[in-house]
C-alpha cells in the first residue's frame, strides 16, 4: 500500500458537504482514509475576485499508483459537481495529490509533490496537522518547518 496526501478544497455551493462528499467517494472506492484534517477557511490564492475556500487534507492508504490515483480523484471532482472553469477559478470540489509515498515525479499531467506546497498556506496547514513530520522529498524540510517558514515571511 502507498500513503498519499490529498489536499482537498471547496468554494461554491455547500463547500463542507462537497468535501465530506468527496472523502465518502474516495472510501466508497477503496481509498482507506487514514487521517484527516480540521476544515478551515481561506481566501483564494491566484484568481482574488471569488468566494473563500473551505480548505483540509487527508492522509490516505491506496493500492493505485499516481497516475491511476489522479484519474481516480477526476472521476470523484466530476461526481461532485465540477465543471471545467479557469485556471485558479472557483469549483465545487478540487482535489490534488499534495505527496505521495517520497516519490518525485513530473509529467505533463502529474507533478509530486505538487508545486508549491511551501507558499501555500492553505495546503501547508491542513497538512501539519495530520503529518507535520512528514518530510517534502524535494524540499528536505517537515511540512511544520515549512508552514513555521511561509508564516515568518
Amino acid at each position: 500500500m502507498h500513503i498519499a496526501y490529498i489536499g482537498i478544497g471547496s468554494n461554491l455551493g455547500n463547500r463542507e458537504e462537497n468535501c465530506e462528499r468527496a472523502i465518502r467517494l474516495l472510501i466508497e472506492n477503496g481509498i482507506t482514509v487514514t487521517k484527516r484534517s480540521s476544515m478551515i477557511e481561506t481566501e483564494p490564492w491566484g484568481v482574488k475576485e471569488q468566494p473563500d475556500f473551505i480548505n483540509m487534507a487527508v492522509e490516505a492508504e491506496t493500492s493505485l499508483g499516481p497516475e491511476a490515483l489522479l484519474q481516480e480523484l477526476k472521476k470523484i471532482e466530476e461526481e461532485v459537481g465540477r465543471l471545467p472553469t479557469s485556471h485558479w477559478g472557483p469549483r465545487a470540489i478540487d482535489l490534488d495529490i499534495l505527496l505521495y509515498d517520497d516519490i518525485v515525479m513530473k509529467t505533463p499531467e502529474l507533478e509530486i509533490p505538487h508545486p508549491g506546497i511551501s507558499e501555500r498556506e492553505f495546503v501547508l496547514r491542513p497538512l501539519a496537522e495530520i503529518a507535520p513530520d512528514k518530510v517534502h522529498p524535494v524540499l528536505r524540510r517537515s511540512i511544520k518547518s515549512l508552514l513555521k517558514e511561509l508564516n515568518e515571511k
